[in-house]
């Protein structure tokens, strides 16, 4: 026996999806900023990698007096970052030896940079500001 609802219309499903979909899509953006945010701290982070990389190898095959050999890692470093990278690691870059030694000797570049995830708030729950440095290191024999 098939019997009707009294209220025919206390039984509809018509704004269903648009309910779900309203539940599920802060925490679908909240996932897609966050997948954002860590992509940029990755570049960030490969992209120091690569500047000392290139400040070491300039520096391995500089054939400048001991100033200049750090000067010119400097410069190489500078190159490779973009400018608003580089008015933050330029105070954070570490040239060892300062003054090179002979043919063979290693040379080592450091970079420090202060990374930070800001993803926000959802539901009034508190948002995440995650701050931390982001190190660099290469090493390459002087030529």
């Amino acid at each position: 026996m098939h019997t009707t609802p009294r209220h025919p219309k206390l039984s509809r499903e018509d704004g269903q999806s648009i309910v779900e979909f309203a539940f599920v899509m802060p925490f679908l953006v909240f996932l897609l900023l966050a997948i954002w945010q860590f992509g940029v701290a990755f570049h960030d982070y490969l992209t120091i990698t690569d500047a000392a990389r290139v400040g070491a190898r300039m520096a391995a095959v500089s054939r400048t007096a001991s100033a200049g050999t750090c000067q010119s890692a400097m410069n190489a470093i500078q190159n490779t970052v973009s400018s608003s990278q580089w008015s933050v690691i330029s105070s954070r870059i570490t040239c060892n030896p300062s003054s090179p030694g002979s043919v063979g000797s290693s040379y080592t570049i450091s970079i420090t940079y202060p990374a930070t995830i800001g993803l926000p708030s959802i539901f009034g729950l508190p948002g995440m500001d995650l701050s931390w440095n982001l190190s660099s290191r290469a090493t390459e024999r002087l030529e």
